[in-house]
């Protein structure tokens, strides 16, 4: 008689939650806690969770409640659940829309109080000095239009976040329609969009290849009004125009790019974070294209890339809709609570294990390859100063045979080198006798070879982190990571996400990262699979002495 094993999770009183990867029931308990617990640590067997403030806000404005919390915490836990954990999960989530935004009748925005007392801390407070008016009554106190950002970043900071509910300008009107001929959104995008435009203003999370630029275009033929779209280069703010073109009745001279060679403002504008932060003489000298239009949406492309003045400027944005899209809210800087309080919650997030099995996403095989350093390396790497380290283990010139190697067990297949360091990357070019992309290249020479690399003329492509984002290179199938910033994790989803588009004949993308061993390389490596282990993304470490051994991989 076979017993069915308890459950996957030990939820723990410091608010950790442990899952056991190899229980049958942990993809399932993985989805299930996905929503409201950010991963920590991702090693082979037990993958750790955290219970945050953040991250239960973030599932509280997204329509989850405590009780569904509890309940997932109850149903997949090993041992009982901590009852002091489960009120304090209760009490954090009761803490999200205490105090509200509103528009009054007569006075315009209002700080409303569902909790008075909520209401007296908060006026008692230093930090909200200058932002708030008259007092109208015990619940209700006037808000300065112009510091409705600014206050909804100093309420989360108090652990009050409040739930806007003012409102927005309707905006310029300009008719968007999607054409859809040959195509149709898919279940998911549509839920996306639902979910953003019920809710006013937030992110959507989808991996990369799921069609977030599409979601962009449907939020944008919704709203029906001019559109400001932020993005990270110039080349995205042409593959955004191009979309736009395919997707949309919008026309050519509907559609403007501002950027560092382009000012052109028309109804759909498409401005770089680049040219937005641009100083002269200490001011940012765009700003004006802020109030160039009266926009009725502002679109965020890559939001967990925002540089922080744009989160001040953001700060005066707070009467437009906002539409923030990315792969993942992970920032390196930690300013996550910066996009929920400015831009606005998570209104949709899609597993990326989910849109694969639907087949939207090619599957991906990860592998990490772990070279041992030759003794005299080894050495060099022991004495060296440690912020030299990392450069000296992640460039150690060992990786480039096993990336020679890895090349050569994909002939049929388009391969992308990634890196971090330029002198890395210009010999790995010279060794595959293969093109050079980096943040130097002039953005028509890299639209000429992203263009041959689609076209099948160029197999082998290398290219620096100016590849990390919003570059769409369907025909990819094979990413060889030999560098990248440290830890970081967002640059590890972005960098599977290239490879990530379903291929014709449905094959699996491979995914290596070339690591050398007992080196903070290996430790970093570490830390940027942590995402990916959340999406269910398992790595397999191989020796690069073993690669003719393992078959998987081929």
């Amino acid at each position: 008689m076979t017993t069915t094993p308890a459950g996957p999770l030990i939820v723990q009183g410091d608010k950790t939650v442990l899952l056991e990867v190899d229980h049958p029931d942990a993809d399932a308990a993985r989805r299930a806690i996905a929503p409201f617990a950010e991963l920590e640590r991702a090693p082979e067997h037990v993958h750790t969770y955290r219970l945050t403030p953040l991250g239960l806000w973030n599932a509280r404005a997204a329509g989850h409640d405590a009780e569904q919390v509890v309940a997932v915490l109850l149903q997949y836990s090993r041992y009982p659940v901590p009852h002091a954990l489960l009120v304090d999960v209760a009490e954090t989530m009761a803490r999200y829309g205490r105090l509200q935004l509103m528009d009054h009748p007569t006075h315009g925005l209002v700080l409303h109080a569902l909790d008075r007392a909520v209401l007296e801390e908060v006026l008692r407070s230093r930090r909200t000095a200058g932002l708030l008016g008259t007092r109208l009554d015990q619940d209700d106190v006037v808000v300065h239009p112009s510091e409705r950002g600014r206050l909804k970043q100093v309420l989360l900071k108090l652990g009050w976040p409040a739930e806007d509910l003012a409102g927005y300008v309707d905006g310029e009107a300009h008719p968007i329609d999607l054409t859809t001929e040959g195509w149709s959104l898919r279940p998911y995008q549509q839920q996306a969009v639902d979910g953003f435009w019920h809710g006013g203003s937030g992110v959507v999370v989808l991996p990369c290849g799921a069609g977030k630029t599409i979601v962009g275009a449907a939020a944008m033929a919704r709203s029906g009004t001019t559109t400001l779209i932020l993005v990270t280069n110039t080349v995205s703010a042409r593959q955004w125009r191009d979309e736009l073109l395919r997707r949309t009745s919008l026309t050519e001279d509907e559609i403007g790019e501002y950027s560092g060679s382009r000012k052109e403002v028309r109804p759909v504008t498409i401005a770089t974070y680049q040219v937005l932060t641009t100083k002269r003489k200490g001011v940012y000298t765009h700003l004006e294209l802020l109030d160039a239009r009266d926009w009725g949406l502002v679109l965020y492309d890559e939001v967990h890339l925002l540089p922080a003045p744009i989160f001040r400027m953001t700060a005066d944005l707070q009467a437009r809709r906002r539409l923030g899209l990315t792969a993942t809210l992970v920032r390196e800087d930690g300013r996550e609570d910066e996009v929920f309080s400015l831009i606005g919650p998570k209104r949709f997030d899609a597993p990326w294990k989910e849109i694969e099995s639907q087949g939207y996403i090619a599957p991906a095989d990860c592998v990490e390859v772990r070279l041992t350093l030759p003794d005299h390396d080894r050495m060099a790497y022991a004495m060296a100063e440690p912020e030299e380290r990392y450069r000296l283990a992640a460039a150690a010139v060992g990786k480039n045979d096993v990336v020679e190697r890895l090349v050569a067990r994909h002939p049929e297949d388009q391969v992308l080198v990634i890196g971090q360091y330029l002198d890395q990357l210009e010999l790995l070019a010279d060794h595959l006798d293969a093109p050079l992309i980096t943040g130097q290249t002039t953005v028509r020479e890299r639209q000429r070879l992203f263009d041959a690399f689609r076209s099948g003329e160029v197999t082998r492509l290398v290219v620096s982190k100016v590849a990390n984002f919003s570059v769409d290179l369907p025909e990819a199938a094979v990413a060889i990571q030999v560098s990248g910033s440290f830890g970081s994790r967002q640059e590890e989803a972005q960098r599977l996400g290239r490879i990530m588009r379903p291929k014709a004949d449905g094959r699996t993308a491979h995914f290596y990262a070339v690591v050398a061993r007992d080196t903070v390389d290996q430790e970093f490596a570490a830390h940027r699979q942590r995402f990916l282990a959340e999406q269910g993304y398992a790595y397999r470490i191989v020796d690069a002495e073993d690669l003719a051994k393992d078959p998987a991989s081929d």
